[in-house]
C-alpha cells in the first residue's frame, strides 16, 4: 500500500499520496498548472517553487481556479 498524508485544500480534508510535489499534487487533482494560483500555509507559493515543495502532512492549501471569459 502506498504511504498517504492528510493537507487541507480550500478547508476540505483530503488524504494524498506522500512525497509528491505541489505540482505534482496539481496533476493528482486534475488541475492545469497554468490555471492556478495556490496559497500553502498562509503565504503565496510562487510558480517556480511548486516542482521543489513536498507537500508535508497537515499542509493547508487555498488553490483558486482562474476562469477567463469574454
Amino acid at each position: 500500500m502506498t504511504a498517504r498524508v492528510n493537507i487541507v485544500i480550500n478547508g476540505d480534508a483530503r488524504e494524498i499520496p506522500a512525497g509528491i510535489t505541489v505540482s505534482e499534487l496539481l496533476a493528482h487533482l486534475g488541475l492545469r498548472a497554468d490555471r492556478v494560483a495556490i496559497e500553502r500555509n498562509l503565504q503565496i507559493l510562487a510558480k517556480p517553487q511548486w516542482a521543489g515543495t513536498t507537500v508535508e502532512p497537515g499542509d493547508r492549501y487555498e488553490i483558486v481556479q482562474l476562469v477567463g471569459g469574454g
